[in-house]
């Protein structure tokens, strides 16, 4: 019995994912927004609107495509899924260059000082 518990650890474990018709063209997104509670994190993927001209500053309104929330341990998961995916994206096709010119220069949104556990990142 011991031997039989011991060859089912052993074994390999396979996922079959399956993705429902409508939901196999995906979803678009150019933002994202993380934020955490002690026990899970959200992924807001959102798309950037017009931005618009508001009383203190240009606003520039997000619609949320998805939200995914996951555990903290899946969370590592997901971080070292994500770098794997890039190292082997930028050995194929290059360094993955941001909009506004090679040293990335587009910008980069963190609101974690006035909301801890929030940033938002595109």
């Amino acid at each position: 019995m011991a031997d039989e518990a011991q060859d089912i650890q052993q074994q390999q474990t396979e996922f079959e994912i399956q993705v429902p018709p409508e939901e196999e063209g995906g979803e678009y997104s150019n933002f994202l927004m993380i934020w955490h509670t002690p026990h899970e994190f959200t992924l807001d993927f959102a798309v950037m609107q017009p931005s618009q001209q508001g009383e203190n500053g240009v606003k520039v309104p997000c619609r949320v495509v998805s939200r995914v929330r996951i555990t903290p341990s899946v969370m590592l998961d997901v971080m070292q899924a994500m770098n794997e995916n890039v190292g082997r994206y930028q050995q194929t096709f290059g360094e993955i260059q941001r909009p506004g010119g090679p040293q990335g220069g587009g910008p980069t949104y963190d609101r974690s000082a006035d909301r801890p556990g929030a940033g938002g990142y595109h």
